[in-house]
């Protein structure tokens, strides 16, 4: 490999890898459908992240089925420890694949890479050595992937993609090399032109979603660093932006937090929409070409769980935005949270289909969340398909908050996890522990979906336990589609989380409160860890377990993540069932001796599965490894019947998903690739039949 031109200024460089091989042929560029999906002529490519702008992660490809899944092998595997300064621990993101030629990223400094879509044999790379910018970076790693465009004829064919830094990067698709037409030198600095004062090293704006291409409109959103602790509720605000995507030339900008005189500027009261932040687009997008508009799914304002500083229902947090791709302009929006105190923003992006109401063809799309409510709107107007209520909930008695009375309740589909504490979500595998569950809760708060979080008290409560966690739910892979029978598949994690709140320390942040749990001052069965987390899960940031685990088992029973379709011409739930191995801790705890454990209690924790629809499978690995019959530690990528959801197949793999699997037939065979992730560090696994 002979490494291009190393270029930038200071600290920032870019270096270009070419393999010495000729470039992939060009292939036609995919003409979207009026949904966004590709027609059949492209059915075995993969040329979003979502599989088309419908985000409905579904392939027509047929060679792999019920009948020889179990005969799948390992085609080809990319470890990508060498594409960063160290292991990637947590690899997620999707390939691409166009004709021959595989894209992605990896590694922890996010290079883009292009493979022989066949062999797994590097094409090119190209990375960006960012320095203090890229260590700052609220989102680093390797990113969810690319984006691919091309011109009408093909003679112009890119991949773009953001950097941790924030800065979008265009190159040649067969080459690799910086498109110099794009921006200065094929790259846009995205902290420029943000309608705000951002620092070019220390501004804490990032993506690891990928752009979505939309015709010749490149829309980007943007993330900050997440916690229910920030520094300051000044925090840098997330806005929205279209580019060209031939010159790099800023189209539009779309104010995610209303501007004075702008639609939605009063429902943030006392002023509050001009010095809060956040708000931005972390997820993926969705979009329909044919009605020209992308849809955008929105995070909440700055401070996950207290909004004393925020008063109102602050749009557009927390909602779905219909924007047209080349102004900008709002069409509609819908909020799916009000007044958001549960970090229960947007994770994924909605996804597209039609479907008959009272006779009449509507087009649709249905938005996963982390409260795992599924919202069901028509896409060209924003209305609902089914019924949603404004239903009154539990109201914060935390100084200075105002929780919002209402919450939308959606009337069809059911949620797909469990909403809310009851004492019969409790652990019960043995009276014994069951008691210790009971006695445990005595110090939290328990009640339904959208109660508040507390102020932690040592003499109680220490906490809210919510349900779903504030990782949900549903999360960042979202779901799949299949436009053929209109079923729709997602998976969840069931996890408690306490939500809780102590005073800020001026010291620290400028918020009156921040997520934490009340310390005692020595030792003793209060004595406090930091602030709430999922049960079972890791710390994140400062906040740990919060002592919810009865004898280091869940709190919560089983299942502990599960999958579930619905048929989305009606809003029924079809099937839903549990989806990875029960993990060796549980299995072999010494307090569930003797008792008779299903082999599939789900993987508890912080599992981000995504799913892949095929002609008749449906696809996931799953979130745990465990040790199966022979002592080996495997995770098992498992296919299911559509229609029913029985399990027609499992093959296993080194370590667990953590990536969406996708599909592609290269050469007539078809492979299905996934990123998985461990203590063994990150790889690409292809595989296919022999």
């Amino acid at each position: 490999i002979v490494f291009g031109q190393v270029r930038g200024a200071g600290a920032l460089g870019s270096q270009s890898a070419v393999a010495p091989a000729v470039p992939a042929p060009a292939a036609p560029a995919p003409v979207p459908t009026a949904s966004g999906a590709a027609p059949a002529a492209a059915a075995a490519e993969w040329t979003t992240y979502g599989g088309n702008l419908a985000s409905q992660r579904h392939s027509p490809a047929d060679q792999i089925t019920a009948d020889n899944f179990n005969q799948l092998q390992l085609a080809w595997r990319l470890k990508t420890d060498f594409l960063g300064p160290r292991p990637d621990t947590l690899y997620s993101a999707t390939p691409l694949v166009v004709g021959r030629t595989l894209y992605t990223t990896a590694g922890m400094r996010r290079a883009a890479i292009a493979l022989d879509a066949a062999t797994g044999e590097m094409r090119w790379m190209h990375t960006e050595d960012e320095g203090r910018r890229g260590d700052n970076a609220p989102r680093n790693g390797a990113g969810r992937g690319l984006s691919y465009w091309s011109n009408a004829d093909g003679t112009d064919r890119r991949v773009l993609y953001v950097t941790p830094g924030y800065r979008m990067i265009a190159l040649e698709a067969d080459t690799g090399q910086p498109v110099r037409s794009f921006g200065q030198n094929g790259v846009v600095d995205l902290k420029l032109e943000a309608d705000q004062e951002i620092d070019l090293e220390t501004g804490e704006l990032g993506l690891n979603a990928t752009p979505l291409v939309v015709g010749d409109v490149i829309v980007v959103g943007a993330a900050l660093r997440p916690g229910g602790a920030p520094r300051t509720l000044r925090n840098q605000k997330g806005y929205v932006r279209g580019y060209d995507v031939r010159t790099g030339k800023r189209l539009w900008i779309f104010h995610t937090i209303p501007w004075p005189g702008e639609f939605g500027y009063e429902t943030w009261l006392e002023g509050s929409a001009d010095f809060n932040g956040n708000t931005g687009v972390w997820s993926q997008m969705s979009a329909d070409a044919e009605l020209g508009l992308v849809y955008v799914p929105t995070e909440m304002p700055t401070g996950d769980y207290y909004g004393g500083h925020r008063p109102g229902n602050t749009l557009f947090a927390d909602s779905i935005l219909a924007l047209d791709v080349k102004t900008g302009t709002r069409k509609w929006h819908y909020q799916t949270v009000h007044h958001d105190v549960w970090d229960w923003d947007l994770p994924a992006a909605p996804m597209l289909f039609d479907t008959t109401v009272n006779g009449q063809r509507v087009k649709a799309l249905a938005q996963p969340t982390k409260s795992a409510f599924l919202f069901v709107l028509n896409r060209e107007t924003g209305e609902p398909i089914w019924p949603i209520e404004e239903r009154a909930v539990p109201q914060s008695d935390v100084l200075r908050e105002r929780t919002s009375p209402t919450q939308p309740f959606p009337t069809r589909p059911v949620p797909f996890d469990r909403q809310g504490v009851a004492e019969s979500d409790l652990i019960d595998f043995t009276p014994a522990l069951k008691a210790e569950a009971l006695e445990l809760i005595k110090r939290y708060k328990i009640g339904p979906i959208f109660t508040p979080p507390v102020l932690s008290r040592l003499d109680g409560p220490l906490g809210t336990l919510q349900l779903p966690a504030d990782v949900g739910g549903a999360n960042w892979p979202g779901g799949a589609m299949d436009p053929e029978s209109n079923f729709l598949y997602i998976h969840s994690h069931t996890n408690v989380y306490v939500n809780a709140l102590v005073p800020g320390d001026p010291e620290r942040t400028d918020m009156l409160f921040v997520s934490g749990q009340a310390r005692a001052a020595g030792p003793g069965p209060r004595a406090g860890g930091a602030a709430g987390g999922a049960a079972g899960g890791a710390a994140n940031g400062g906040r740990g377990r919060g002592g919810t685990t009865v004898q280091g088992l869940p709190l919560i029973k089983p299942p502990y993540d599960r999958i579930t379709a619905y048929d989305m011409n009606t809003g029924e739930m079809v099937w839903q069932k549990p989806h990875s191995s029960t993990p060796d801790d549980i299995r072999n705890h010494p307090a569930l001796r003797g008792v008779n454990l299903p082999v599939r209690l789900g993987q508890p924790g912080r599992t981000f599965i995504g799913v892949l629809a095929t002609k008749s499978l449906l696809i996931a690995g799953e979130g745990g490894v465990h040790t199966n019959d022979a002592g080996r530690r495997v995770a098992l990528l498992r296919a299911y019947d559509k229609r029913t959801g029985a399990d027609v197949g499992a093959v296993e793999m080194p370590q667990r998903q953590t990536g969406s699997p996708m599909t592609y037939v290269v050469g007539g065979r078809q492979y299905i690739v996934l990123a998985v992730s461990g203590n063994d560090g990150a790889e690409l696994l292809a595989y296919a039949l022999p």
